[in-house]
């Protein structure tokens, strides 16, 4: 913008290389590294486009790659130092070393297994919005809370809740625990009010009292996939609409989950939970060809839980009903799968379904009850004590 040309006034910019910070660099970028890393024997996953994989008789190199910062993976070290050597050849590089940290994710290892946490991410959130010395909660929410648009008796700073909102987004990396809360205050970022804020605040305490939480992924455990799936119907107070939640696990923590609104009325509960269990058997299909690419195949049927008999009867049952044929054609993929044997669905009692977590509020005792089952631990490390004042310097 500005360019102009007495000679050429039509004529425009050609761009001649894509400098760092402007629009086409990523992209640039990531055709560059893509091409050198074909050249020296990976290949891009399919399912994956971040994911890279180098596989022969003798080892498996796998390659995380997020903008300029990569996690190289293996089982033989003498072959990850060569592809650390070949791209330190091509590329200006800083070895790290063992992965410890990576964009604000802390890796501990320990005896039972290995940790995911964001610690120091929540001491500087706390600090940024000055609740470092904050009373903890509980819970992030109330169980009896019922929030809309118009809720609460004023107006709030809308820029301090939308970063609010945002950095607590980041946070639900590694704390599947806030994804149902974080996903309802960020419907009000438009106009939020003063109770919408009082509640991101709130799940802020609950945070501040379980920043030593994480997921743990623990050592010698059966590789099985499997997965719960449930949904609140009707949940919303504002549209009425249902809330559909899922989490995967391979054999112990929590590997992908998620909270979402359905994008359209459900007329009864079967109808709610039957669409959110397409969307979990979405989601298994695509790990299960991620689990493939990574030379991890999953040959037996991934075992999907639901709490309701009448989805289940009616994902079983090939026979469209004159009560489900106004449901979307896309959410009778789990048809499909149960015929074809990828999966499962198989009944659990409510009291036992983990993805409950992800749909509603829940009291302390049920919600650490699911936190468990999803992996999530507290583990009281020297490595992960400090101050705030620490952190921030």
């Amino acid at each position: 913008p500005g360019f102009e040309s007495s000679i050429h006034p039509k004529a425009v910019c050609r761009l001649k290389k894509p400098l760092y910070g402007l629009k086409q660099a990523p992209r640039a970028w990531h055709s560059k590294i893509t091409q050198y890393l074909h050249q020296i024997g990976f290949r891009m996953s399919k399912s994956d486009n971040s994911l890279y994989i180098r596989s022969d008789s003798t080892s498996s190199i796998v390659i995380i790659l997020y903008v300029d910062d990569l996690v190289i993976g293996g089982e033989n070290l003498v072959e990850i130092n060569k592809v650390k050597s070949l791209l330190s050849d091509k590329f200006e590089m800083t070895d790290m070393k063992e992965l410890h940290y990576f964009l604000g994710i802390e890796v501990i290892r320990t005896p039972a297994g290995i940790m995911i946490s964001q610690r120091h991410y929540i001491l500087n959130l706390l600090y940024k919005f000055g609740m470092t010395k904050c009373k903890s909660a509980a819970t992030p929410l109330d169980r009896n809370l019922k929030l809309d648009a118009n809720s609460g008796t004023k107006a709030c700073e809308p820029t301090q809740y939308r970063q609010l909102i945002g950095s607590l987004i980041y946070l639900t990396i590694t704390r599947p625990d806030l994804s149902y809360p974080v996903g309802l205050l960020s419907q009000f970022m438009q106009t939020p009010r003063d109770t919408h804020l009082d509640c991101a605040k709130r799940v802020l305490r609950y945070v501040s009292g379980t920043m030593d939480c994480g997921i743990l992924y623990k050592t010698a455990m059966p590789i099985r996939l499997e997965g719960y799936t449930d949904a609140d119907w009707a949940g919303y107070k504002a549209d009425r609409r249902s809330t559909s939640g899922f989490v995967f696990s391979l054999g112990s923590g929590a590997i992908s989950w998620s909270s979402k609104k359905q994008p359209t009325v459900a007329l009864s509960s079967t109808e709610a939970e039957y669409r959110s269990a397409a969307v979990a058997a979405c989601e298994a299909v695509w790990l299960k060809r991620i689990l493939k690419d990574l030379g991890v195949p999953i040959k037996d049927p991934t075992s999907l839980y639901c709490d309701n008999m009448s989805s289940i009867y009616l994902a079983r049952n090939p026979v469209f009903h004159a009560r489900t044929k106004h449901i979307e054609v896309h959410y009778h993929f789990i048809r499909e799968r149960v015929l074809a044997g990828d999966v499962d669905l198989q009944h659990i009692s409510t009291n036992l379904q983990t993805a409950d977590i992800f749909t509603k509020a829940l009291g302390a005792d049920k919600l650490w009850q699911f936190m468990t089952d999803l992996g999530l631990t507290i583990l009281d490390l020297p490595s992960l004590r400090g101050s705030t004042k620490d952190t921030m310097q």
